[in-house]
């Protein structure tokens, strides 16, 4: 593989990008084409963030939901049999074994890491290494997927950063604490999850409506002079305030969504 770093090593380059030891750091990557491998990056933000630092990445599920826009797009065009035959046999979310979906490589090499930790929410959970990991995880109750009772609630109170490799505000978590802020309207959510001691239970709840389709452009309001840019395997970084991401989020919500 082809050296990311130009002849710098990673934990070089994310220093250049602002990383810090002690940092709490959330993270969302892309590493498609970027020539980054996913445990050596895990390792380098590690290295970076010391032995009072944390890393942190979102590890969502969503097969185990049949509320979601995923699967009911998996189960169009199917007859109402099909579809119970299907919900039937739905994987059950468990927080020991259930891998993340569509959160990519160092999101799942992170949460399979030895002496990870991961929140118990069975849809928006999220996994952790370093030193306040069970700390920001250990408060996830089912109905606050992504707002103050949950671990984003808690990187907000922890004034965490946002590293953003290959990615864009599309997939910026951190707005959808502003949706609680504001009130949004709610819906109802329901899966399936791991009971213990064996088999499996519907759980169903009520929740924010969770939108991120203008978040492009809640992003681009906010990234001006805000956010400190870096490059890494030949892509683009974004580093932030997850407390300017939210507040900034806030305001456009409650001047533009109204």
């Amino acid at each position: 593989m082809a050296d990311p770093g130009g002849g710098r090593g990673l934990a070089q380059l994310l220093r250049e990008a602002g990383v810090r030891s002690g940092m709490t750091l959330l993270v969302h990557a892309s590493l498609r084409g970027t020539g980054l491998g996913a445990r050596a990056l895990r390792d380098a933000l590690v290295d970076v963030l010391g032995p009072d630092g944390t890393l942190v990445v979102p590890a969502f599920t969503e097969e185990n939901s049949d509320t979601s826009t995923a699967h009911l797009g998996r189960v169009r065009g199917m007859t109402p049999e099909q579809v119970a035959a299907f919900r039937a046999h739905m994987p059950a979310f468990d927080a020991a074994t259930t891998p993340s979906q569509g959160m990519g490589r160092l999101a799942e090499s992170v949460r399979t890491a030895a002496g990870a930790v991961r929140s118990a929410h069975p849809q928006t959970s999220f996994a952790a290494i370093g030193r306040r990991a069970a700390q920001l995880l250990a408060d996830h109750p089912l109905n606050c997927h992504l707002g103050e009772r949950s671990p984003l609630g808690a990187l907000y109170r922890a004034d965490a950063r946002v590293l953003m490799i290959n990615v864009d505000y599309r997939v910026c978590t951190a707005f959808h604490l502003a949706e609680y802020r504001t009130k949004e309207s709610v819906r109802t959510y329901r899966c399936v999850v791991h009971r213990p001691g064996g088999g499996r239970i519907w759980t169903e709840y009520t929740d924010v409506v969770l939108d991120a389709s203008d978040f492009d452009v809640i992003g681009a309001a906010f990234s001006w002079g805000v956010e400190r840019k870096g490059q890494l395997g030949g892509t683009g970084t974004r580093l932030f305030s997850i407390k300017e991401a939210v507040d900034h989020a806030e305001r456009w919500m409650t001047e533009k969504r109204r």
